[in-house]
């Protein structure tokens, strides 16, 4: 059984460089990031158009790369998280975290015994076909899977330090997107109310012992939050970057045509 990559990264007090997989449903993608030497890839479920059979794909293309795969689902619902992580995700994001009782529940869902109540399904696929005990495989899942909670309203701002505090939470992940919308200053990425938004962010979390994280739109951006303090941080995605490619190609040709 693999260790978490990414985890290491964290633990080491390095930061992980990521980027979103939403869109392009073919696991050459998988090999490309991992051949540009991406940590961890942000596998989204929730505003994809990918089925779970899509889903379990990519996700064992990606366990065949060095790339840590976490899954965003879509809902706290226990059977999409517990699908996601039997299908070889090494991390779950919970979308749209408000209450902390409810995130709780789902992050025991994705623990088993005696740290939650994950059902066991695992065989020798999910273990990469090695000799482990039950007792072993357990332990490394419970202790190996990242659990990041996402902050994407002024609702979760107001209640940051009991959603920090929940059982089994390694990160608080910043949607700035839908952050900037719930403040009144939609995609106004420097906007002052919403880099204090963020900033109290880091601060909840290094106060709890948790990893601040984010995903934004580029590189730009990526490297304001670093100097600020984010330490899991995904940048662009699939789609995003192929249209640019695409788009300046097409541009530079009907220049010249």
């Amino acid at each position: 059984m693999r260790p978490n990559r990414t985890r290491q990264i964290l633990e080491n007090g390095a930061v992980a460089v990521g980027i979103a997989h939403a869109q392009i449903p073919t696991a050459e993608v998988a090999r490309m990031f991992s051949a540009a030497r991406m940590d961890w890839v942000f596998l989204d479920s929730e505003h994809s158009p990918f089925s779970t059979d899509t889903l379990h794909r990519l996700l064992r293309a990606y366990r065949m790369t060095d790339v840590t795969a976490v899954v965003r689902v879509c809902d706290f619902q226990y059977d999409l998280v517990a699908r996601a992580l039997d299908s070889g995700a090494e991390g779950i994001i919970f979308p749209r975290c408000e209450d902390p009782a409810v995130l709780q529940r789902a992050v025991r869902g994705a623990k088993f015994p005696p740290q939650g109540h994950r059902g066991f399904g695992l065989g020798p696929p999910q273990i990469g076909y090695q000799q482990a005990g039950f007792d072993e495989i357990v332990a490394h899942c419970n202790s190996e899977s990242l659990m990041i909670a996402q902050v994407e309203s002024a609702t979760a701002l107001e209640r940051l330090p009991d959603l920090a505090a929940v059982e089994g939470l390694d990160a608080l992940l910043v949607g700035p997107a839908d952050l900037s919308i719930s403040l009144g200053v939609g995609g106004q990425w420097d906007h002052p109310k919403l880099v204090d938004a963020i900033d109290r962010v880091i601060a909840a979390c290094q106060a709890a012992g948790l990893w601040p994280a984010i995903q934004v739109r580029d590189v730009d951006l990526a490297t304001f939050w670093i100097g600020r303090g984010m330490r899991l941080v995904g940048c662009a995605s699939d789609a995003a970057l192929l249209w640019g490619a695409v788009s300046r190609v097409a541009g530079r040709l009907r220049a010249v045509a």
